[in-house]
C-alpha cells in the first residue's frame, strides 16, 4: 500500500480499463503536437538551442507519468521557467555557450534535489508563504519581461545585452529599432495575428504547429531565406545521450539562488495548475508533497538525458484534459510520440523562422498578465495591492532574480506584521440574549461600565505577546480605576507558547495590581492543557475558567452581590455592636 501511495502508476495502471486507451492516446497526441513548436520557442527563450526544448519534453513527461498525483499535468518546458534559466544562470555564464548548457542542466538537477528533499520531508506548507499578490505581480511582470525579449527575434535584429530589467531591454530594443527585418517581422507577425483570432475562436485547434507548418513549407517553396529571414537552423536527430551532470561544491554554491528561484516557481505553477484542473473535473486528488516529488525527480531523471528545468504547464495540461485524457498514460503517449519526432522528423524545422516562435511565446504569456486580480485588491485590500504592486515593479525594474526575492520578503514581512498585530474584538451583549458580540459591528450590543470584555482573535507567541499586554493594559487604563473585571474571550487563542504563556502571566499580575478580576471563557482543551503545565490554573484559580461569557458574567454579578450582602451584615452588626455599647 506504501509503495502505490508513493508511486501512483502502481496504484492506476493495473487496473486500468482498456476502453480508455484511445481517449489516452488522443490526448497524447494532441498535447505532442503542442509541445513540439512551444518546446522548442521555450527552448530559445532560456537562451538554448531549440533541440534542447524537445529533450526537455521526453524523459520528465514520463517520468512524471509515473510519480505525479495529477492525471491531467502536462510537465515539459514553460515561458515562466524559460525566463528563472536565462536570467539566473545567464548571469553566471556567457548565454548559449557550452558552459552555459552544462551549467542549466545542472541546476536542473540542483532544482530536482531541492524538490524531492521538501517532498520528503513534507515541507510543501513552506510554499505558502509565498503570498498570492505576490506571485500576480511576479508572473505579470514576468510575462511583460518575456514579451520585450522577444521583440527582437519577431522583428528580425540582434540584441547584444541580454536582460531581465525592463530599462535595459527597453534601451536595446530602441536602439535597434531602425534594423527591423522587413521579412522576418511580417512573418512573425502573421503568425502572431493568427494565433490571437486562433486562441479566441478556435482554441481547439492546433494553431501553434499550423503556423510552424506553414512557415516551413514557405521557406522551402520560396526564395526568402536568402533575403535574411533568421532560421532555426540544424536541428540535431535522435534520442538525448545519458550524460552525468557536472554538480561540485563550486558549482552549488553559485547555482543556488537559481535553481531555489526555479525549484519553489516551477511547484507553485505546477500546483496551481493541478488544483485548478482538480475543480474542473472533480476526480483527482493532488497531493502537494507528492508534486514535489514527482516534479523533483522529473527534473533529476530529466538532467541525466539534458533536459533544462522543467514545469506543469497551463496550455498544455487544459489541452489534455480536454481532449480526453483519463490517465497519465496520455503523458506517456506525447512521449513517445515526441521520440519519434526526434528520431525521424527533426531535419524537417531547420527552416523555421525565429520570429515565428517568438509569436508563439508572445502569445502563450499573455495570459499570465493578471490586471484584474490587480483592480479587485485596489478596491477591497489595499495593503495587498501595495505589496502586488511593489513586486511588479521590483521585478520588471531589477530583474527576475531580485523580483522574486523581494517578494518573498515582503510575503514573510506582511505574515509577521499580521500575527504580530492581530485583530482583537471588544464585545458587548446583545439585548436580551446571552450572546455577545464585536461592538464594532453589532451597534445594538451593550457594555458595561464597570466590566471590559475581549477577544484575542490569534494564537498567544512571542511574536505577538508583547503587543498582548500592551492593549490589555492600555484598554483597562482608559476606564481610570473604574474596571473592576476583565473578561479574555479565548475562543479564538489556539495554542500559547512558553513566551505568550509568559506575556498572560504578566498581564494576570499586572491587572491584580490594579485590583481588576479576570476571567476567562471559551478556552478549548489544548489551551487549558497548556495553561495547566505552565501553572496559569493554579496561579488564576479554577473557579475563573467558564464555558460561555454569559456564565462567567453571571457569575460576577452573583459574587458581587454576595460581597454586597456580606458588608450590609457586617455593618448592621457593627451598628448593633454600637448601639449595646452605648
Amino acid at each position: 500500500m506504501k509503495l502505490k501511495e508513493n508511486i501512483p502508476i502502481l496504484s492506476w495502471l493495473p487496473t486500468y480499463p482498456g476502453r480508455q486507451l484511445k481517449y489516452d492516446v488522443l490526448a497524447g497526441m494532441t498535447v505532442a503536437v503542442i509541445l513540439i513548436p512551444q518546446g522548442m520557442a521555450y527552448s530559445m527563450l532560456a537562451g538554448l538551442p531549440p533541440v534542447y526544448g524537445l529533450y526537455g519534453g521526453l524523459v520528465p513527461l514520463l517520468l512524471y507519468a509515473v510519480m505525479g498525483s495529477s492525471k491531467y499535468l502536462s510537465v515539459g518546458p514553460t515561458a515562466l521557467v524559460s525566463l528563472l534559466v536565462l536570467t539566473g544562470v545567464g548571469s553566471l555564464e556567457d548565454v548559449g555557450s557550452q558552459s552555459f548548457i552544462e551549467l542549466v542542466i545542472s541546476v536542473s538537477l540542483l532544482a530536482g534535489l531541492l524538490q524531492i528533499f521538501l517532498g520528503f520531508f513534507r515541507l510543501g506548507f513552506l510554499i505558502h508563504f509565498l503570498a498570492q499578490p505576490v506571485l500576480t505581480g511576479f508572473t505579470s511582470a514576468a510575462a511583460i519581461i518575456i514579451g520585450l525579449s522577444q521583440l527582437p527575434y519577431l522583428m528580425g535584429f540582434s540584441v547584444v545585452e541580454r536582460s531581465s530589467s525592463i530599462v535595459v531591454m527597453g534601451a536595446e530594443i530602441l536602439q535597434h529599432f531602425s534594423d527591423i527585418h522587413g521579412v522576418t517581422f511580417l512573418f512573425g507577425s502573421f503568425s502572431l495575428l493568427f494565433l490571437l483570432l486562433q486562441r479566441r475562436w478556435l482554441r481547439a485547434f492546433p494553431g501553434a504547429l499550423f503556423v510552424v507548418m506553414i512557415s516551413i513549407l514557405i521557406i522551402k517553396w520560396t526564395n526568402l531565406e536568402d533575403q535574411g529571414i533568421m532560421l532555426i537552423g540544424s536541428v540535431p536527430r535522435g534520442l538525448p545521450e545519458f550524460q552525468i551532470p557536472s554538480l561540485s561544491i563550486q558549482d552549488i554554491s553559485r547555482m543556488f539562488p537559481p535553481a531555489l528561484t526555479i525549484c519553489l516557481i516551477s511547484f507553485i505553477e505546477s500546483l496551481a495548475i493541478g488544483r485548478v484542473l482538480q475543480k474542473k473535473s472533480r476526480s483527482s486528488k493532488i497531493i502537494p508533497n507528492q508534486e514535489l516529488i514527482a516534479l523533483g525527480i522529473s527534473k533529476v531523471g530529466g538532467s541525466f538525458f539534458q533536459a533544462f528545468p522543467t514545469t506543469g504547464s497551463f496550455t498544455r495540461s487544459a489541452i489534455n484534459q480536454q481532449s480526453g485524457a483519463r490517465s497519465g498514460l496520455s503523458s506517456i503517449v506525447a512521449a513517445l510520440f515526441l521520440g519519434l519526432t526526434l528520431l525521424f522528423f527533426t531535419p524537417f524545422f531547420e527552416d523555421l523562422p525565429l520570429s515565428v516562435l517568438a509569436a508563439i511565446i508572445l502569445v502563450s504569456v499573455v495570459g499570465l498578465i493578471d490586471w484584474s486580480e490587480a483592480i479587485v485588491l485596489w478596491r477591497s485590500d489595499r495593503t495587498d495591492f501595495w505589496i502586488l504592486l511593489a513586486t511588479f515593479l521590483s521585478t520588471l525594474l531589477f530583474g527576475v532574480q531580485l523580483g522574486v526575492t523581494t517578494g518573498f520578503a515582503l510575503s514573510i514581512a506582511l505574515m509577521v506584521y499580521r500575527n504580530a498585530r492581530p485583530h482583537v474584538a471588544i464585545l458587548g451583549r446583545i439585548p436580551n440574549t446571552p450572546h455577545y458580540r464585536n461592538l464594532e459591528r453589532f451597534e445594538v450590543a451593550l457594555q458595561e461600565s464597570d466590566m471590559l470584555i475581549l477577544r484575542f482573535d490569534a494564537q498567544i507567541y512571542f511574536g505577538n505577546g508583547a503587543y498582548f499586554e500592551d492593549f490589555i493594559q492600555g484598554k483597562v487604563l482608559e476606564y481610570k480605576g473604574e474596571l473592576k473585571l476583565l473578561i479574555l474571550d479565548a475562543s479564538n487563542i489556539h495554542d500559547l507558547d512558553s513566551s505568550g504563556v509568559g506575556a498572560l502571566k504578566d498581564t494576570l499580575q499586572w491587572l491584580e495590581e490594579y485590583q481588576v478580576t479576570c476571567f476567562i471563557s471559551n478556552a478549548i482543551g489544548p489551551v487549558r492543557d497548556v495553561l495547566s503545565r505552565h501553572g496559569v490554573i493554579d496561579q488564576l484559580g479554577a473557579d475563573s475558567f467558564f464555558l460561555s461569557i454569559a456564565d462567567a458574567v453571571s457569575t460576577f454579578r452573583e459574587n458581587e452581590s454576595q460581597q454586597v450582602k456580606v458588608s450590609q451584615s457586617v455593618l448592621k452588626s457593627s451598628f448593633d455592636d454600637t448601639r449595646k455599647s452605648e
